[in-house]
């Protein structure tokens, strides 16, 4: 049996697979080290801050007169990382003891790709060892009183179009030069755009079940001292555009849309991804965990949140892309959870805060589904019967 403190001591270690990229691992010891643990996952870094562009400093946690928290990381994710600690003291303050082994993974890298963060982690002996069973990872806030839950998530493909063609002079008008070709194909990428974009606006698809695409940079010209050549019609020019993509998308009527209609040759024009998420686990099935009763992880969640007064809404494709894809691949489960009820959408945006009232409801609700997740015994196992959670 493994002794339980009251305090919050837990086995930790650092590990840098990257130099300069410390990962920390916590671990809650279970009493039965047979049964698979469970993986709390939290990435430390946050997006850059326009200091101007705040009411208060970003960096300050600064508490309004409503109680809101003004910080960036307060939605995107350090409140969580700050709830599954507290869950964890509560828990111990309480004398609860895990069957399964608890584990909190603090990474970084995330809003980069997390290459040298969980992705590293999760192709690890380190991880093997660890013997995860369910991930739970970032989610969004949700405006209404419904707690939004993450089943999947849609892939990045950043995708760089160039086009080619004859340099002219700028009063002149000729057919096929850079500009032309490259501007054709903004259009239609445009019209497939808005096709998407009137799914959701119409209410028949959420953000997260259709293919998004943005343009990120638009590069064209040739550079003078003052700025821009204005009488020389460019040789070249390129667009980049950042394509989400669920994992139950049409990847192959994509890929032909983009060879035949957004950057054909037949313009001069080429193509290449700078990025091209993953869609699809090692074993070549989607990139989703299952919502239904076929996976107990989702039905205890599910229980665990009304337990703690908690209401969920329908489950979501989450709109970007997470470190949970490092673990879907695998095959594992994962959910995507953040505990913000009632709470504007401002991950990456001026001004992003949390209310302190959702933020200590959150770790309510954590310190049920800890207790839900690490004592739960699959039907046939040992250990007590799942019906006294």
């Amino acid at each position: 049996m493994v002794e339980c403190s009251d305090s919050l001591s837990l086995q930790s270690q650092v590990i840098e697979f990257v130099q300069g990229k410390p990962i920390v691992l916590l671990q809650w010891p279970g009493s039965d080290p047979s049964l698979p643990s469970i993986l709390l996952n939290c990435h430390t870094d946050v997006v850059p801050s326009e200091y101007s562009k705040w009411v208060h400093p970003p960096f300050g946690a600064h508490i309004d007169e409503q109680g809101n928290i003004f910080a960036r990381g307060s939605q995107d994710m350090k409140c969580v990382g700050m709830q599954y600690l507290e869950a964890i003291r509560r828990l111990r303050s309480s004398g609860f003891c895990p069957k399964r082994s608890l584990y909190l993974s603090f990474v970084p890298d995330e809003e980069i790709d997390g290459r040298d963060g969980a992705e590293m982690l999760a192709s690890s002996d380190v991880f093997k060892n660890v013997n995860v069973d369910i991930v739970l990872d970032e989610g969004l806030a949700s405006p209404n009183e419904n707690y939004r839950v993450f089943y999947g998530e849609r892939a990045p493909w950043w995708l760089v179009i160039k086009s080619n063609g004859a340099p002219g002079h700028g009063a002149k008008l000729y057919e096929n030069n850079a500009m032309e070709n490259l501007f054709k194909s903004i259009e239609s990428i445009w019209r497939f755009r808005a096709s998407q974009f009137d799914l959701v606006k119409a209410g028949l698809k959420a953000e997260g079940e259709v293919i998004s695409v943005n343009m990120a940079f638009l590069k064209a010209a040739t550079p003078s001292p003052t700025g821009f050549v204005m009488n020389l019609q460019p040789s070249e020019a390129e667009a980049g555009f950042d394509i989400r993509i669920p994992p139950i998308g049409n990847v192959e009527s994509l890929e032909k849309q983009i060879a035949e209609e957004w950057a054909p040759a037949s313009r001069n024009m080429t193509f290449e991804f700078k990025a091209k998420g993953i869609l699809h686990d090692d074993l070549g099935r989607p990139l989703v965990t299952a919502t239904d009763s076929s996976n107990p992880w989702w039905t205890l969640l599910e229980e665990a949140i009304k337990k703690a007064n908690g209401k969920i809404g329908k489950p979501e494709i989450f709109p970007a892309s997470t470190d949970a894809q490092n673990f879907q691949k695998l095959g594992l489960p994962a959910i995507g959870f953040s505990p913000m009820a009632n709470t504007p959408i401002l991950l990456h945006d001026h001004n992003e805060f949390l209310n302190q009232a959702e933020y200590l409801r959150g770790i309510e609700v954590y310190e049920s589904i800890i207790k839900a997740y690490t004592s739960y015994i699959p039907p046939g196992g040992h250990g007590d019967s799942r019906d006294e959670l």
